[in-house]
């Protein structure tokens, strides 16, 4: 079966079914449905090799994420990436992940020897060398988080993580918390500032103090965020709630508040960004700032990289998304 065939049979054009296989927006959605179900039922597979001498396109996409083991240790990153993958593969498009060592530039052997047609680069800095070489070299990228060092436009993905944070903060002042503590990460990575901001401002906005006591920043870890825990309820006047910026040590923490009985009702109040893995030792409803389900955040990357591919203006390209608080059983009034 040909698109030939199928365009006959649909009475469409050959160059409208190719560009609704090829997932093209000018193509509406009703007529890429039509198309791609008479595909599927006359079993229908595009020629990948003349597909991409015709286009020039490789179908790879690689993602840049930092040479650590934190990462692939996050399952918050692990799904979003296996959900990227999916919504890649329906354009038959591979995603390669490119471990980095920062300063090394290993993947630019991708972009030299032509195996990638863009790059998604994760965990992005303030001052990112990473951002800095792939536009100067004018190759397609799509951060995934903005970063202040770029001047020219640059295709972007990220969430409000100074508002996520500050949402945190509002939430439990308004419960009458007064005594916040903060466990973050101790990189420079752009997300790990932009929740700390938010957390400055939830305490300003709400007139609450800002005690260094209550401020760490320690490594994306079960075993940090569980010891930080520990050393903060035995503070003289230790916190009555607790805000933690990754699931990591948010684990850590939930389980050092269930082992001290501290975790429900009475307790000390705990929220998290992204919540608890499905996982957790502590199966509780926490309460948790969450940036949508993977597969929605998996699709709308995987567009923006289809879009990044086809060469659309990269200021249709930078996408804002916003936190919603999902409430718990473990963000109440103090005792």
């Amino acid at each position: 079966m040909s698109l030939k065939a199928i365009a006959k049979d649909l009475g469409l054009s050959v160059t409208t079914v190719s560009r609704a296989l090829n997932g093209y927006d000018d193509v509406s959605a009703d007529t890429k449905a039509r198309v791609q179900a008479a595909a599927d039922l006359r079993g229908y597979r595009p020629n990948t090799l003349a597909r991409r001498l015709k286009m020039g396109k490789i179908d790879a996409v690689g993602l840049i994420f930092p040479f650590t083991s934190h990462p692939l240790s996050n399952s918050a990153f692990i799904e979003m990436v296996g959900c990227i993958t999916r919504e890649l593969a329906k354009y038959e498009i591979d995603l390669l992940l490119v471990p980095d060592e920062l300063g090394t530039f290993s993947w630019r052997r991708l972009i030299e020897s032509k195996r990638v047609d863009a790059m998604l680069v994760a965990h992005t800095l303030d001052n990112d060398p990473r951002l800095l070489d792939l536009q100067q070299r004018n190759f397609p990228f799509l951060a995934l988080g903005r970063s202040g060092c770029l001047t020219q436009d640059y295709a972007w993905f990220d969430f409000d993580n100074r508002a996520g944070m500050q949402m945190a903060v509002d939430h439990l002042a308004a419960l009458g918390h007064q005594r916040i503590a903060f466990l973050g990460e101790n990189n420079q990575q752009s997300f790990i500032g932009q929740r700390f901001q938010g957390y400055l401002d939830g305490l300003c906005e709400n007139a609450l103090p800002h005690n260094p006591d209550y401020v760490h920043k320690i490594s994306p870890s079960r075993r940090a965020g569980y010891q930080t825990t520990q050393a903060l309820l035995a503070l003289p006047l230790p916190p009555t709630a607790i805000v933690c910026d990754c699931n990591m040590h948010g684990e850590g923490a939930a389980l050092a508040l269930h082992e001290a009985g501290l975790l429900l009702s009475g307790g000390v109040s705990l929220i998290i960004f992204d919540g608890l893995p499905c996982d957790s030792v502590p199966d509780v409803a926490v309460t948790a700032i969450r940036q949508g389900t993977r597969e929605a955040v998996g699709l709308q990357i995987a567009t923006m990289t289809m879009a990044l591919i086809r060469n659309e203006p990269l200021k249709n390209l930078q996408v804002l998304w916003q936190p919603e608080l999902q409430a718990g059983v473990t963000a109440h009034p103090p005792r």
